[in-house]
């Protein structure tokens, strides 16, 4: 023991023999990467309201799609953002191109003349910028800043349609194992929907179609990214119902219109390739009509799904480091497993997973089968947990017939 026994009497000690509980981890906190000409730049800032916002990197006349997005992810729901502004290449300041934001002249430096031919040339390519690099802690730019904030669980970078800003985020992502990604289409479609294209295959993102319009105060209704609006709409759904709950078949708050009207016909077309459709439905208000990831894995096809996984990972990580370097038993293995077993309960009633009871919901497996003498030699301690995840119910199906007349049921 610790204490030394030095002379007779009665000694009072606590000892820990319980199971530490297990806390669920955040799953609505998001990170936007964007342009603003005013406010810090490569720096996460945590954004809890539109004011904050506003004063930090000025109104909608700051920024070209990240402005928006916030304003659309509070107005949603949301409730924290952490906001990382890319800054602006300073070949911007030269004209740019239609719809690219301007950069404000130098004092003392003249405006370029730039001839109609060499417009084109103007556009300036800022995947760099978004991409970011990893320089350590502190000197971190792009997407690199998320790294030091464990608590986001959802990024977005509004209007970057970038298939190499796009592959970055995604692939950044399955490094990590515990984010989420909502990617944006064009606003402009060459061709039919069947060429609309889409990013990589990943199960850690999301792709929506097509862009929604919204009230601008100085340029009025414009049309916007609408990743912001989206996450609004995951950080609502997870409040009020939880990360189980698909977050589809939702009203985007602030949306007037679309860009385009989506049938059901040419839904028919996107759905299957993980393409989410955003559509004004019949009485029913502009809506998020889908709630597929960009993986053709079948089980990780679902929004849902892939986050509450990612959330009972993330959160069973953290919340077990007490394990490391403990003595490799059947007595840790039994804690560990009532501590999980625990937590995957809670997991249950709230109805993230399927069953009448735990027993059908999931399993917990930690044992001298899973941890063979060769095993515990190398310092391994290995954990199998298998869940029953519910699953939204995509497509509703009422089979109808005809019943002879004067058909009932008699005792």
């Amino acid at each position: 023991m610790a204490t030394s026994y030095l002379s007779p009497g009665v000694y009072v000690e606590e000892v820990d023999r319980g199971s530490k509980p297990i806390e669920s981890v955040g799953t609505n906190t998001v990170g936007f990467l964007g342009e603003s000409m005013t406010g810090p730049q490569n720096q996460a800032v945590l954004i809890t309201n539109w004011s904050q916002y506003v004063k930090t990197y000025g109104d909608f006349t700051q920024s070209t799609h990240l402005a928006h997005a916030v304003y659309g992810f509070f107005n949603n729901g949301g409730s924290r953002c952490f906001v990382v502004n890319v800054g602006q290449p300073a070949s911007l300041d030269i004209e740019p191109v239609a719809g690219a934001p301007a950069a404000p002249l130098k004092e003392g430096e003249k405006k370029p003349d730039v001839k109609p031919a060499d417009t084109k040339k103007a556009a300036v390519n800022t995947d760099g910028l978004y991409i970011g690099k990893d320089n350590g802690p502190g000197a971190r730019t792009g997407l690199k800043c998320f790294e030091e904030i464990d608590e986001i669980s959802i990024v977005a970078a509004p209007g970057q349609i970038s298939p190499a800003v796009q592959h970055a985020i995604l692939t950044y992502w399955v490094i990590r194992k515990d984010r989420f990604a909502i990617l944006d289409s064009p606003e402009v479609m060459q061709g039919t929907v069947d060429k609309l294209p889409r990013p990589r295959d990943s199960k850690y993102g999301a792709y929506y179609f097509p862009w929604i319009q919204v009230y601008d105060p100085e340029r009025g209704n414009v049309f916007v990214p609408p990743a912001g609006h989206v996450a609004g709409v995951y950080a609502r759904t997870d409040n009020e119902r939880g990360v189980h709950k698909a977050p589809a078949n939702e009203i985007v708050r602030g949306a007037l219109g679309l860009r385009y009207s989506i049938s059901k016909g040419e839904q028919d077309i996107l759905n299957p390739k993980g393409i989410n459709c955003i559509r004004m439905m019949l009485g029913g208000g502009t809506r998020i009509w889908g709630a597929r990831t960009l993986s053709s894995d079948p089980s990780c096809r679902y929004i849902n799904v892939r986050r509450l996984f990612i959330m009972v990972e993330t959160s069973i990580e953290r919340a077990t480091q007490w394990v490391v370097f403990e003595p490799n038993d059947s007595k840790l293995w039994k804690r560990v497993t009532r501590t999980i077993s625990s937590f995957l309960t809670l997991v249950w009633r709230n109805g993230a997973l399927m069953g009448e009871n735990p027993d059908k919901a999931f399993y917990v497996k930690c044992d001298d089968e899973t941890n063979p003498p060769e095993v515990v030699d190398v310092g391994q301690l290995i954990v199998e947990i298998g869940l029953a995840p519910v699953k939204p119910a995509e497509f509703v199906i009422f089979r109808i017939g005809q019943m002879p007349a004067g058909g009932g049921v008699e005792e």
